[in-house]
């Protein structure tokens, strides 16, 4: 669908109220258009002496039913406006969410965001205001030219001429005016990307003492959109003063030609006040048509970005909470690969290659291997965020891909390695994968992994807020809340990704408690690299450059297989 055909598509839900404020904006035109009129019977009343009571009553309610319509007009656009925004912002919100990992990877956070907040803006003005000014400048300047032919069809011919050269130079701008702006809102998103960068890692940057870096990258990048939105504002500061020019234009012409015949006795002194006024009022359809057709042109270009985001694939959004049919809760193998290889999208070589692997219904499974083996991937894979290249994953003994994946993550809880927390409550991480659990099985899981008596330390309990990304929490911390939350689920599968590696000695090994009573109920599958994980493994898996290259236990793993005895 092409732009202008979604911009139609947003504005549907709402064209009974845009019609509404149409109407409205049409009838304050109407008025203005006859504002010159009631001028010029008070100047033929002056002439002949007549009384001016009735004349300025009209007038004077000309215009305040003018100023009362246009009040009116503005509130229904700019409640539009917002309106239009709020869905394309909660439609925005909701695709991004549900965008496949891979397109979440090679996109900037910032610049994502800035499609959802700047992009939709100006979607809400060209969605309600502009078209709605366009629409209103066209029909006000064609009224007013009718209005202008009935007074003096010469005078009209003269501005005719002066509006045509003048608007053919403004229509030649509008196409560069969208391009433009559409670079614009790109380096905005690069800025916000930027930016995005430095804050993220914020720490990093003022430990490596690389704030002056940072400041010039980000420098550069407010000096590009800077630069951008300098293209964009010299074609509109044109189009804005050709919108004064031809006025002034048509207003010299008009006056020399009506000057002229006024003194040769063939045009009224009132008929050339009333061209006069018309002329002037001429001003404020072009503004409008002119600013209309500006915003248009930037809105467009918002709706583009849109919809580049719009086109972006999606996991499929499914209601099913249940494992599909044919899923064996009983199977003693939660989960398979057979024949698995796995390449990024874009990259070269696979990550993962022929991996076959069967993970137990209970115990400890522990990955180990050398950075970049293709643990992380596993993982993803399992979860779905991934599709195989090659090859069949099972899980329950139901192939992968007829899985819904809410389904298939309630299978599973996942623990990152970077264990992230979201700004809120701590409450309100623990809940965040099981929202519903009831107390007693969140104090079950605090007691268990020593969250308790942080919760008791802490000034407002669970209740206590946690700041953006956990800044107020240790490291340790962090982890054992994402423990916590993993376990709050009451998975079949529990994935922990390096879940010791901000764990202090006591910790840890309450951590392994906890993960060995899991495992008696579960599947806990661990990366890991820390021997204490790995010898309480009840059986262990060796990855090495994508491949499984040995599986068994310490013992026979340290007895048969030199790059484990390397890596213990």
């Amino acid at each position: 669908m092409s732009a202008r055909g979604e911009l139609l598509a947003r504005m549907r839900p709402h064209r009974r109220v845009l019609a509404a404020a149409t109407s409205l904006g049409l009838l304050g035109s109407a008025a203005g258009l006859a504002q010159p009129l009631a001028a010029r019977e008070v100047l033929e009343a002056l002439e002949r002496d007549a009384g001016l009571a009735g004349p300025l009553l009209v007038l004077g309610l000309l215009v305040l039913a003018g100023a009362l319509v246009s009040l009116v007009h503005f509130w229904l656009l700019e409640r539009t406006a917002q309106r239009v925004v709020l869905e394309a912002r909660r439609g925005l919100v909701a695709r991004l969410l549900r965008l496949r990992q891979a397109e979440l990877d090679g996109r900037a956070p910032g610049d994502l965001v800035a499609r959802a907040t700047s992009d939709t803006t100006l979607l809400g003005e060209v969605s309600s205001t502009a078209l709605v000014q366009v629409v209103n400048g066209a029909v006000g300047l064609a009224g007013a030219i009718v209005l202008m032919g009935i007074v003096d069809l010469p005078l009209l011919g003269t501005t005719a001429c002066v509006l045509a050269v003048v608007g053919a130079g403004i229509a030649a701008l509008l196409p560069r005016i969208s391009r433009a702006v559409e670079r614009a809102q790109a380096a905005v998103g690069d800025l916000g990307g930027a930016l995005e960068r430095a804050l993220g890692a914020i720490r990093t940057v003022k430990a490596s003492g690389a704030e002056p870096r940072e400041t010039q990258l980000l420098g550069d990048a407010a000096l590009a959109a800077h630069r951008a939105g300098l293209e964009s504002a010299r074609y509109q500061a044109v189009v804005g003063a050709s919108t004064g020019l031809v006025v002034q234009l048509a207003f010299l012409s008009v006056l020399g030609l009506g000057g002229a015949r006024v003194a040769a006795g063939t045009l009224g002194v009132a008929d050339l006040v009333a061209f006069l006024l018309y002329l002037f009022y001429l001003s404020e359809p072009i503004a409008q048509l002119a600013q209309g057709s500006t915003q248009l042109q930037g809105g467009l270009a918002a709706l583009r970005r849109l919809a580049e985001v719009e086109a972006l694939p999606i996991e499929p959004e499914d209601d099913a909470a249940s494992p599909p049919p044919g899923a064996r809760g009983d199977a003693a193998t939660v989960a398979a690969l057979r024949g698995v290889t796995f390449a990024y999208p874009g990259g070269r070589e696979p990550v993962l290659r022929d991996v076959d692997l069967a993970i137990p219904a209970r115990g400890l499974t522990a990955v180990v291997g050398p950075s970049g083996a293709g643990k992380t991937t596993l993982f993803a894979l399992l979860e779905r965020f991934y599709e195989p290249t090659s090859g069949t994953i099972e899980v329950l003994g139901t192939d992968l891909a007829r899985w819904p994946r809410a389904a298939l993550r309630a299978q599973i809880a996942y623990v990152e390695q970077e264990a992230p927390v979201l700004a809120g409550s701590l409450a309100a991480n623990l809940r965040y994968g099981a929202p519903d659990a009831p107390d007693a099985a969140l104090d079950a899981v605090l007691e268990a992994t020593g969250l308790d008596e942080l919760v008791a330390r802490l000034p407002a309990g669970l209740a206590t807020e946690v700041g953006a990304r956990g800044v107020g929490l240790s490291g340790g911390e962090r982890q054992r809340i994402a423990i916590a939350r993993a376990l709050l689920r009451s998975p079949r599968l529990l994935l922990l990704d390096e879940a010791s590696s901000q764990l202090d000695a006591g910790n840890e090994q309450r951590l392994g408690s906890i993960v060995a009573a899991a495992a008696r109920e579960r599947a806990v599958v661990a990366i890991a690299h820390r021997l204490s994980t790995v010898v309480a493994a009840d059986r262990i898996v060796v990855l090495d450059a994508g491949r499984v290259r040995a599986v068994g236990t310490h013992a026979e793993l340290v007895e048969g297989d030199a790059l484990y005895r390397e890596l213990a």
